[in-house]
């Protein structure tokens, strides 16, 4: 009835009343919409800061594949992983817009770093745009190149770093490590990380579980789900490794490095 009298105050081959359709339909599927278990978690879970929320507006207004972005929970597992680790040294591998740089920047020790890596070019002013308006973007230094060169450089940096010190603290080692670049390329950065992270220190992998492809036949041959089972076998049968698989948004590995160097 009220349906049937709302529709004759329109034309309907206006625009007007397409706009009212459609703000109608919007309000009627929300009657008696029950919220998920992803929505209870994120309003049971501390804010995001209004930096972050600004971040996370601007990268779905400019940024092509918003979803990309770790998001409010995810971030807010990110940061309370650093408070826990309370790491000196991180380093992240795929920057995106730096919504997780600061997150994880968020447990930095006071006189501590995060470098962080990112292959797209085109995404440098945004990215030091948004690091800007935290006073934390202070300690996050933003190398912008191929994720496998950057670490190749990074590693030879240090080897002439402990070439040169005769007390080898391998104070240049880093804490806590988070891989969230080209999917493809996964098991070559464990390998190029591990010789960069400190013994007892972490490593984060995103995407792990690739919205639930990584079990299904279907996708046998995609070339990213294959390369992400490989590294999760490859993390599995490593015994310098103790890992476990968090079933967080597509997915989030927890690697703790017994041994980074043999």
């Amino acid at each position: 009835m009220y349906l049937v009298l709302f529709l004759c105050h329109f034309d309907c081959k206006s625009s007007i009343f397409f706009g009212h359709m459609q703000v109608f339909l919007y309000f009627c599927s929300q009657i008696n919409r029950k919220m998920d278990i992803f929505e209870y978690i994120e309003q049971h879970s501390s804010a995001e800061s209004d930096v972050l929320k600004q971040i996370t507006r601007s990268t779905h207004l400019e940024v092509i594949n918003p979803r990309m972005l770790s998001g409010h929970v995810q971030g807010r597992v990110l940061s309370m992983i650093s408070k826990m680790i309370q790491p000196k040294r991180i380093l992240e591998l795929g920057t995106f817009t730096g919504y997780s740089a600061l997150c994880l920047a968020e447990g930095l020790t006071e006189d501590g770093k995060l470098v962080t890596i990112e292959h797209n070019d085109e995404m440098e002013d945004s990215i030091r745009r948004n690091l800007a308006l935290s006073p934390l973007g202070k300690k996050v230094e933003l190398m912008i190149g191929d994720a496998k060169e950057s670490l190749r450089l990074l590693g030879d940096e240090a080897m002439r770093r402990e070439a040169r010190d005769t007390v080898n603290d391998r104070g240049d080692a880093f804490d806590l490590v988070f891989i969230d670049a080209d999917k493809k390329e996964y098991c070559d950065y464990l390998d190029l990380v591990l010789p960069l992270t400190r013994e007892g220190g972490w490593i984060l992998a995103d995407n792990t579980l690739w919205d639930g492809h990584i079990i299904d036949p279907a996708y046998n041959k995609d070339k990213q789900t294959v390369a992400l089972r490989a590294f999760n076998d490859k993390v599995a049968q490593d015994e310098r490794l103790e890992k476990v698989i968090l079933p967080l948004r597509d997915g989030l590995t927890i690697i703790r490095v017994k041994v980074a160097k043999e």
